[in-house]
């Protein structure tokens, strides 16, 4: 409800609760910030994540994502399970060390395959540096799945 008409069925409300309610209805009214205390921004074309803290970079890292003949998903996603060992099961049982899963069995995690971070290598996956993933798992878990964002475009 707008201060005017909320005021004007106040008859002869005080200054002092006029202004008081107005401060509630402002706060009321304000836009809410959907803004998460952590996003951690991956770019496919540049192959680099850049992790946010309260509106504040970070950290710049190289990443891996899908090779050719598979596909990293692009848009906004919440953080899902996370786990700090976890092998792949569809594909050899392959380690994924500090894993944040964030669409189905895609997930953020380490690799051993260092020498491949900055090129698409993956199935889908985006991998990071052991120590860069197992950084961003502590952050998560710091800042809360909820407060954490993960943003992926082209």
């Amino acid at each position: 409800m707008r201060l005017r008409t909320l005021v004007g069925r106040l008859p002869g409300a005080t200054l002092a609760l006029t202004l008081l309610i107005a401060a509630c209805l402002s706060v009321l009214e304000a836009p809410r910030a959907e803004a998460a205390s952590l996003v951690a921004r991956i770019d496919l074309s540049e192959q680099r994540m850049r992790v946010y803290e309260n509106g504040r970079q970070i950290a710049t890292w190289l990443v891996s994502t899908a090779r050719r003949g598979y596909r990293t998903p692009t848009g906004t996603f919440r953080p899902g399970r996370m786990h700090e060992r976890y092998f792949s099961r569809k594909y050899d049982n392959a380690p994924m060390p500090h894993a944040i899963f964030f669409h189905g069995g895609y997930a953020i995690h380490g690799t051993t395959a260092i020498k491949s971070l900055g090129q698409p290598a993956s199935h889908g996956c985006v991998r990071l540096h052991p120590d860069n993933a197992r950084r961003l798992f502590a952050l998560v878990k710091r800042h809360g799945k909820s407060n954490a964002r993960i943003v992926i475009t082209r």
